[in-house]
């Protein structure tokens, strides 16, 4: 929902750590896959009850998410760079409820599954709808440096970051966390139907 407000902002605070990693031979993929890495490394953190550990390999995992795409600006971006970006970015989002759900399955499993078939309705309904609008060189206005066509939402970057940093913070008030996620992931979802419904309307 604020991505695009929040966008030239981060592009401004991540762009000299990536030129000095950049001139420094990094690559973007390379930031891509350790970023992920080190995001997974929360899971065993979250099932130890080591919240404060899994908080900053969360926000560790972001920053990597930025770095990645100012490296590409810098150096030329990829096919493969955009795949793996959404491709990995999907996975972690969804191996963070699977970490409270193992930290106490008896308060957390239940919720921990609605909030990963929430995230598997909004990112199905955000890629669907990029593969589609890639067919028909459709581009987004507000995010024009995008691999693929990016569809906002009610629940994008911004607000995975601070629900996530919320639920590490309270981890006591995961369930009911989780569900409120959850409900507005699955308006997100409904919306993107609503929207490719009438993107992809034919009419004669």
């Amino acid at each position: 929902m604020i991505d695009a407000t929040l966008l030239p902002l981060q592009r401004a605070m991540l762009r000299s750590p990536a030129t000095a990693l950049a001139a420094r031979g990094v690559r973007a993929d390379q930031v891509t896959v350790t970023g992920f890495a080190i995001g997974v490394l929360a899971i065993p953190a979250l099932m130890m009850h080591a919240f404060w550990l899994a908080l900053v390999l969360i926000l560790l995992n972001r920053l990597a998410d930025g770095l990645d795409g100012a490296i590409a600006r810098i150096n030329g971006p990829t096919d493969r760079g955009a795949f793996l970006d959404i491709a990995l970015d999907f996975v972690f989002y969804a191996l963070v409820p699977v970490g409270f759900a193992l930290a106490d399955p008896t308060r957390n499993a239940l919720a921990a599954s609605v909030l990963i078939a929430a995230f598997v309705g909004s990112g199905s309904s955000f890629l669907a709808f990029a593969s589609i609008a890639a067919k028909r060189d459709m581009s987004a206005e507000s995010y024009p440096s995008k691999g693929i066509y990016y569809l906002g939402g009610l629940t994008e970057g911004a607000e995975t970051i601070l629900f996530f940093a919320a639920i590490c913070l309270f981890p006591a008030a995961f369930p009911l966390l989780a569900y409120l996620f959850a409900l507005a992931c699955g308006l997100t979802t409904l919306t993107r139907w609503l929207m490719g419904w009438r993107a992809f309307s034919d009419t004669e």
